[in-house]
């Protein structure tokens, strides 16, 4: 049967009928004259008419189904010419259902799809799709790729962008950048960035940063300062962030003189002596090899121009006190001294709080009458370390007769000092003391917090003061302050030990009401004694208030049923374990 052919713009449609079998996926090309046979699919076509036809072997061929007839449409694109066959034989229809069976005919047909490309184009078939679009499509696709976390494609795209003398979308690459070293996948990260850079793009510190952090992070030390050479050059140089995470991770791998070089070398190249990048170098140097290196190297580091502060003795007196080394602080002091500088009031306390906790009381008096000879007066800070280092080693009179000096000197307490003062009070059970101190509060501009009633309410409570701390309990909330679950907790535990149990349970619903946290201590401690005093009613009633508020939890229900049958009330325990199972 004759079948007319069409000129027509790159497209092949070839329809047929349902039981069509396609049973090959080879193409291949044919001329002649007058006759036009197209071999492709195991399907032969005979055409009749003038004039030459030729198809070729890279032609890209895409599948439809149609619904209905279920007829199946054949698309061959070319670039110059095409034919469209809009008939086909019943003779021929037969004679290609025969002997002839793929699986997933849709499947075999999409599987073509840009995978034949002319065989004259090497780069065509490995750059996909995309080899077609100009940037401003192909920047389109990026950036929707970016979007949906596509992170292989993006990259992938980008690449074929560079293979086409194309400029990606920057802002595009630097997120890219981002989310490829978030998921660690540094090596496409580290492409991306070197194509952006050549494009003529300039990553910013961000972007670089992390890129550096991601191959210290992996041990990839050179590469990160690869990156860190390269930074200067393409318009971004490094900052602080990118010099100490390239030196911690050079001490991470005890390549220590290798960091001290590092960081003069980059002195003598004009880098800004950065003093965070100077101090944490130092510190690092006290750190692996001692307090005596670091001085050296910090002795050295002054002749390239780098020169320490009173943050970097700070630091190094903070190491040295938490290493309890004192020894090495005084070196430390001394090399400040050395240099005409003196220590200021956050050296001073640190040096305090060490020796505080410690216990080296001689030692604090010599530093506190240096302090006064060279005018560096205590400070409130200075006041708490003082009151708070005597309390904890139980020498209240001390404390309080500085808290008594810094009011002298017009040095006024805060809260931190006062609730000092009065945990250590309720601790010694000078409970009317830390009253007096508490209802004082008041006429000062330094009024009670919740935390300041929570001590003393705790303090009275543990004492069985339970008529006063109720009192307080309500003094707070006249003025306005709020209870929380530690303040319940407290009373509750003071009703417990003083066999109050009831009230403790009223305690308990206003706890629940309010959402307040409740343990399960505290449900366990109050069914113990309200077991313990024949009320297994009122501990069902709690039981039933754990169930209320929270997930069922066998274990916590068992160990507290196990208790109470333990304490020598197996007929509670029975109880208690009848009303679970209802």
């Amino acid at each position: 049967m004759g079948h007319t052919i069409i000129p027509q713009k790159l497209v092949v449609e070839v329809p047929y009928l349902h039981g069509l079998h396609l049973g090959s996926n080879q193409m291949y090309p044919s001329s002649v004259i007058g006759h036009c046979s197209l071999t492709t699919l195991a399907i032969h076509f005979s055409c009749s008419t003038i004039g030459n036809c030729k198809t070729q072997s890279c032609l890209q061929w895409k599948g439809y189904v149609g619904s209905g007839r279920n007829a199946v449409l054949l698309k061959c694109r070319d670039q110059q010419r095409g034919v469209c066959l809009d008939r086909v034989n019943e003779h021929d229809k037969d004679e290609w259902s025969s002997g002839r069976h793929v699986m997933g005919v849709e499947k075999k047909l999409k599987e073509q799809i840009y995978l034949k490309k002319h065989h004259n184009s090497s780069t065509l078939s490995l750059d996909g799709p995309f080899v077609e679009n100009d940037d401003d499509t192909n920047n389109e696709i990026l950036q929707n790729f970016c979007s949906y976390g596509k992170l292989v494609d993006a990259s992938r795209l980008i690449e074929v962008m560079a293979r086409r003398n194309q400029i990606p979308h920057f802002p595009s690459c630097m997120n890219l950048i981002r989310g490829l070293v978030k998921v660690d996948w540094i090596d496409y990260a580290a492409k991306v960035l070197k194509i952006m850079v050549m494009s003529g793009g300039v990553p910013d510190i961000i972007t670089y940063n992390m890129l550096v952090g991601g191959l210290c992070k992996r041990g990839q030390l050179k590469s990160a300062i690869d990156v860190l050479e390269d930074m200067s050059l393409s318009g971004c140089p490094p900052d602080v962030i990118t010099y100490n995470t390239i030196l911690r991770c050079m001490f991470d791998h005890r390549r220590f003189d290798q960091a001290i070089g590092f960081w003069k070398d980059q002195l003598r190249k004009g880098c800004p002596p950065y003093l965070v990048t100077y101090t944490v170098l130092i510190e690092l140097v006290c750190k692996h090899r001692g307090i005596v290196r670091a001085i050296e190297v910090l002795e050295d580091l002054a002749i390239e121009g780098c020169y320490p502060d009173l943050v970097t003795y700070n630091s190094l007196v903070n190491f040295t006190c938490k290493q309890g080394n004192f020894g090495d602080t005084a070196l430390v002091i001394y090399n400040l001294l050395s240099r005409g500088m003196e220590p200021n009031a956050v050296i001073y306390n640190t040096l305090l709080h060490s020796l505080c906790s410690h216990g080296c009381w001689d030692e604090v008096d010599e530093i506190l009458c240096f302090m006064n000879e060279t005018s560096h007066f205590p400070t409130v800070v200075t006041y708490n370390i003082l009151i708070n280092g005597l309390c904890k080693f139980g020498l209240l009179d001390r404390a309080i007769d500085f808290f008594i000096q810094m009011v002298c000197q017009n040095c006024s307490p805060d809260i931190i000092t006062y609730n000092t003062l009065l945990r250590a009070l309720c601790k010694e059970g000078m409970i009317d003391e830390a009253l007096q101190i508490l209802h004082s509060l008041g006429d000062t501009s330094c009024p009670p917090s919740l935390v300041t009633y929570n001590i003393v309410i705790d303090g009275l409570a543990k004492k069985g003061y339970m008529e006063k701390a109720m009192g307080l309990y309500g003094h707070m909330m006249e003025h306005g302050i709020n209870p929380d679950d530690i303040t319940h907790q407290c009373l509750i535990w003071g009703f417990c030990q003083v066999d109050l149990v009831e009230e403790a349970v009223e305690l308990l619903k206003v706890m629940g009401k309010r959402n307040h946290m409740i343990r399960n201590s505290a449900y366990r401690f109050i069914i113990y004694r309200l077991c313990k005093n024949k009320k297994v009613d009122i501990a069902i009633q709690v039981l039933e208030m754990m169930i209320s508020s929270r997930w069922p939890n066998e274990t916590v229900y068992s160990t507290i049923i196990n208790g109470v049958a333990a304490a020598g009330m197996p007929e509670e325990a029975t109880e208690l374990r009848r009303k679970l199972i209802e």
